[in-house]
């Protein structure tokens, strides 16, 4: 497509790396440096694939459960969440665990345990076989139902209709799951709420970022994996605000002529795993291909930052960090 800089591309923001993410990709990096290659991490640690291969790259070892890690090595877990039997499990054979869980999904955890301290029974809306639902349900396995959409409802079964409460993943719709819980609470009327949100800032803030400029694009183009739930959902907010056609990339490569039209307004936004680095490469592709004029569309600006896990900050301080080899950065 050679149509001259006649196009144009609104950029969302916020997009790309949330405060967890930031952290759990720190946390992984800080590991290499203090303890040196290899460093274990339980599944993903976070849902990137560009992320995951350059920390694989470095020295970070990636696997599924906790029994492939060798005795007494160094694993992390993944921004997601374990369940305590995942941390009982590492015990067991004399892991050096650093938990990168985000504090966000830390909080859901609290409250699930709480609920179920108090037998609530706990509807937790979620998708079935995410690795954050797994942490959360295995916190509170005899209390919890997953709900995975708002047709779901007709068919969770309570103890008690007025001992119930909701809970969620961070990474969902918040459109959907506000509808999930409407039908919840039409069969439940005294559904109780979480103490405070769940579904994540920077989920609600790329989500209302999207919404801002779906409306005014063609074609709206979301970098993100596949197993990223919120990327996905950025996909889905667009087509429901305007955006006439919605896709997601891992990276620019994977954009096609035939998505977008010559003179028309593409929106770029990335999911909350994202680093800058591929939305810039989809920006350069688009500029090269007719689309010159960047509009950045800001909606909210986010100053929340986390603190690294405990220990490993610890161990950080007590090595000096000083002293240590400084690696690229992943983001």
């Amino acid at each position: 497509m050679d149509v001259g800089d006649t196009g144009r591309i609104l950029l969302a923001a916020p997009r790309g790396y949330c405060a967890g993410v930031d952290r759990a990709v720190e946390a992984v990096e800080k590991a290499l440096e203090l303890y040196g290659a290899p460093i274990y991490v339980r599944k993903e640690i976070v849902h990137n694939k560009y992320v995951v291969e350059t920390l694989a790259a470095r020295g970070a070892i990636f696997v599924e459960e906790t029994d492939e890690v060798p005795q007494g090595a160094h694993v992390v877990f993944s921004a997601h969440g374990v369940s305590p039997a995942v941390h009982a499990a590492a015990e067991a054979r004399g892991l050096q665990t650093i938990d990168a869980t985000c504090p966000l999904v830390t909080k859901v955890h609290r409250e699930a345990t709480r609920f179920a301290k108090e037998d609530y029974d706990i509807i937790l809306v979620g998708h079935v076989g995410h690795e954050e639902v797994e942490g959360t349900f295995g916190h509170a396995p005899k209390h919890i139902q997953i709900v995975g959409t708002p047709d779901e409802v007709d068919q969770v079964e309570v103890r008690d209709p007025d001992k119930v409460v909701w809970i969620s993943q961070t990474t969902l719709s918040v459109d959907e799951t506000m509808e999930t819980v409407r039908r919840l609470r039409e069969r439940f009327p005294n559904l109780s709420n979480p103490p405070s949100d769940d579904i994540c800032y920077a989920t609600q803030n790329r989500q209302e970022s999207v919404k801002a400029i779906a409306p005014q694009v063609e074609t709206m183009i979301v970098v993100g994996s596949a197993n990223s739930s919120n990327s996905v959902r950025l996909v889905e907010v667009a087509l429901e605000n305007g955006a006439r056609t919605a896709y997601r990339v891992d990276k620019a490569d994977e954009l096609q002529d035939q998505w977008f039209t010559p003179g028309s307004t593409v929106g770029v936004t990335s999911g909350a795993s994202v680093p800058e680095i591929l939305v810039r490469d989809v920006i350069s592709w688009l500029q090269n291909h007719g689309f010159g004029e960047v509009e950045e569309v800001r909606t909210q600006v986010e100053t929340i930052t986390f603190a690294l896990p405990r220990n490993l900050k610890t161990a950080l301080r007590e090595h000096g960090e000083r002293a240590l080899p400084v690696l690229p950065h992943t983001h």
